[in-house]
């Protein structure tokens, strides 16, 4: 389901360069060349994308706190009169931050979408190699074990069982009490 996008401004390889300026050894500035082992830009691994992708989250996540706080300290204009220079001020700043926000998601989708390219001739399928809780699983062949190992192992999933029953009524009661406080907030309105 995913759809490419339209490739405006600098694709990945000039993405990939920026992001590779910024790690580079002290002594090698913007003006001059990266000092990377021949090859580096053609053989870029999944690896190093997925760490790029991680910063690129990071990224959008600390540009979208900025914009919230920016949009906290704004005042509704009821009545108080503040000086225009400070609204266009906020204005800038929040467009500055959307357009940049916009980057990041492109740069986002573009490492994403080069990640699958490289990784699609793997064997293996997301959904085989973490299986469902509930999902039946291949029989497993298992060699024949002492009767005390069985008898930990049987106590041991015992232990699991008691504990995700706990977590599950932990779980409905918070989700009970939430409700509570809910519907008690809607009633005070």
């Amino acid at each position: 389901m995913a759809t490419p996008l339209p490739q405006k401004g600098p694709g990945l390889a000039g993405m990939l360069s920026q992001q590779q300026q910024s790690h580079l050894p002290p002594g090698s500035g913007p003006g001059q060349p990266p000092m990377l082992p021949q090859g580096a830009l053609r053989e870029i691994s999944p690896v190093f994308l997925c760490r790029i992708g991680q910063e690129t989250v990071q990224d959008i996540v600390t540009r979208t706190m900025e914009i919230f706080q920016i949009t906290r300290a704004t005042q509704l204009p009821n009545g108080v009169t503040q000086s225009q220079a400070v609204y266009q001020d906020r204005f800038g700043k929040l467009q500055e931050h959307l357009r940049q926000l916009a980057l990041l998601f492109r740069k986002l989708r573009l490492l994403y979408e080069r990640c699958v390219e490289m990784t699609s001739d793997l064997q293996e399928e997301p959904s085989e190699l973490v299986p469902y809780v509930r999902e039946e699983m291949a029989p497993v062949r298992v060699e024949p074990c002492s009767p005390a190992i069985n008898q930990e192992r049987q106590e041991v999933l015992e232990k699991m069982r008691q504990k995700n029953q706990e977590m599950k009524i932990l779980m409905d009661q918070m989700r009970n009490l939430l409700w509570d406080v809910n519907a008690m907030l809607t009633l005070r309105k």
